[in-house]
């Protein structure tokens, strides 16, 4: 079969349990850029961190760097990573609601310790668009029967 560009739109039973192949690319370069650029800054932050730790910093960048390195795995297995995405727009979207939302609504966002991870975090809706949600709840689904 010749390759075609408007393959990677239709659903091909036959491969990534027919996920469309342009969502298991972008996943692909979505698992990449968390690896790289995540992995980075996480691993120069512990490679290079002087004197003891606080304890919740410490967690979170602990945290950050296994997300890195599960990251690392999601560019082979795209599918079988995506939990750690789903836990990412979980803690990122509920986030931005307890913290940023509030502050936004009182117009006290700017300038605010918050405002700053909150352009890290608000790109997170990006992902909603690469998520093949019908597979995930299919696989997911309390419902679901096992085969």
């Amino acid at each position: 079969m010749a390759f075609a560009i408007g393959n990677i739109f239709k659903r091909d039973p036959a491969h990534y349990e027919g996920v469309r192949r342009i969502n298991i690319y972008l996943l692909r370069v979505l698992y990449a850029l968390m690896f790289f650029m995540l992995g980075q800054t996480c691993w120069t932050e512990i490679l290079t961190h002087r004197g003891p730790w606080e304890p919740n910093e410490a967690l979170a960048w602990s945290v950050w760097t296994g997300f890195s390195v599960l990251a690392g795995l999601g560019i082979l297995h795209p599918l079988k990573m995506l939990p750690i995405l789903l836990l990412e727009i979980f803690y990122k979207v509920l986030w931005l609601l307890l913290v940023a939302y509030p502050l936004w609504s009182k117009g006290m966002l700017a300038g605010s310790p918050a405002e700053g991870i909150t352009e890290v975090f608000f790109p997170v809706f990006l992902v909603f668009l690469i998520i093949p949600w019908g597979y995930v709840f299919k696989q997911y689904s309390p419902f679901r029967r096992e085969r």
